[in-house]
């Protein structure tokens, strides 16, 4: 189960590589990048994937979340909060309607997942929304290593939505024994439905949002030495809870390289 430290922590270490991008996202700028299969309406509230507009092929492996019991399928978390903040609960974790949801409460109970087992290299895409919240409640996708090893064996956080109001994502590289990290930012209204990706290779990681790439690196002293799995948290950072948050995913994706 990850266990990530504050924010606040985070922010005061590094800003490394720090970047900050706005989108529009009509995705009038990228639309050469679409083709009319990206479109499909199996991609239901996501209509633009970096899979189509790349060319990734057909996933290795996808949850729709059609079926409650789908959830057979994750490590669902059933312990103490992010930072100890709260409880992760399975009771936080639910499906319906063909999308899984993770609701955090006032009292700082909330949720998580993770898709093992991990890949060495590879493309993970989402589609995902997150609910306006105080600011102590994270929506995250991120890449966690299978080995446990963490800050060894890196953490790529492709989507952190941290600001209350839902407009702006953060995208966070951890790496190497210090946990030093490079980071992006991305003002995007997640409030509504965006579709997520990372990209691994052994050259580089980048992050997309709705097929259009926004943040890389490409130095390989960075880049995680082992397999990563797929984590999607609603993590309790502690601070103002509101009257609690929630996360809805339509579907999830694996790519082999």
């Amino acid at each position: 189960m990850p266990v990530r430290i504050s924010r606040a922590c985070r922010v005061a270490i590094s800003l490394i590589g720090a970047t900050s991008v706005t989108l529009g996202l009509t995705v009038a700028s990228a639309a050469h990048l679409h083709s009319i299969a990206d479109a499909d309406t199996g991609n239901g509230g996501c209509p633009h994937t970096a899979a189509a507009a790349y060319g990734w092929g057909e996933p290795s492996r996808t949850d729709s979340f059609a079926d409650p019991a789908t959830l057979g399928e994750w490590s669902i978390y059933d312990g103490p909060g992010h930072n100890d903040n709260g409880r992760r609960t399975p009771a936080a974790v639910s499906v319906a309607d063909g999308k899984l949801n993770i609701t955090g409460d006032a009292e700082g109970n909330s949720g998580g997942m993770a898709w093992l087992p991990g890949q060495l290299h590879g493309r993970w895409e989402a589609c995902v929304k997150s609910s306006p919240s105080g600011p102590g409640y994270h929506a995250l996708l991120l890449l966690w290593p299978d080995a446990e090893n963490w800050p060894v064996g890196g953490e790529v956080d492709f989507m952190e939505i941290a600001d209350p109001t839902r407009q702006s994502v953060e995208g966070w590289l951890h790496y190497g024994p210090d946990d030093e990290r490079e980071s992006g930012l991305v003002n995007v209204d997640s409030t509504q439905w965006h579709s997520w990706a990372v990209e691994w290779t052994p050259e580089r990681i980048a992050m997309f949002v709705d097929g259009v790439q926004w943040w890389e690196t490409t130095d390989p002293a960075h880049l995680p030495p082992g397999p990563m799995h797929l984590c999607i948290q609603l993590d309790n950072f502690g601070d103002d809870l509101g009257g609690g948050a929630n996360m809805a995913v339509d579907w999830v994706r694996q790519y082999s390289l």
